[in-house]
């Protein structure tokens, strides 16, 4: 992944949580600008940090770079929920989740 490509990821996944990048920043224990200079390709995240902010984004890693995936923590959070429901309710829900995709 370029670093284009990281920063942009970074952003919508970010806006998709709903916070601001200075909020974001000071919450992985950086300064205020910290997040806003990876969106501007500035700087990387050290690998340490990088995993501050999947930790703070509520991903794994590898959901990061899952660009078919545009808000991984809530289909993460749709699997958790999907694993508890009985065969007639994951029916439903598959059918549910085919009609939303036509």
């Amino acid at each position: 992944m370029e670093k284009e490509d990281f920063a942009k990821r970074l952003t919508e996944l970010r806006i998709n949580k709903g916070v601001s990048a200075r909020d974001m920043s000071l919450s992985i224990g950086q300064s205020a600008g910290y997040i806003n200079n990876i969106e501007n390709g500035v700087n990387l995240p050290s690998m340490t940090a990088f995993f501050y902010i999947c930790d703070y984004l509520a991903i794994e890693p590898g959901d990061f770079f899952n660009s078919k995936s545009p808000d991984p923590a809530k289909a993460n959070e749709l699997l958790d929920i999907a694993k508890s429901l009985n065969s007639e309710q994951l029916d439903h829900l598959i059918a549910l989740a085919r009609g939303l995709r036509k």
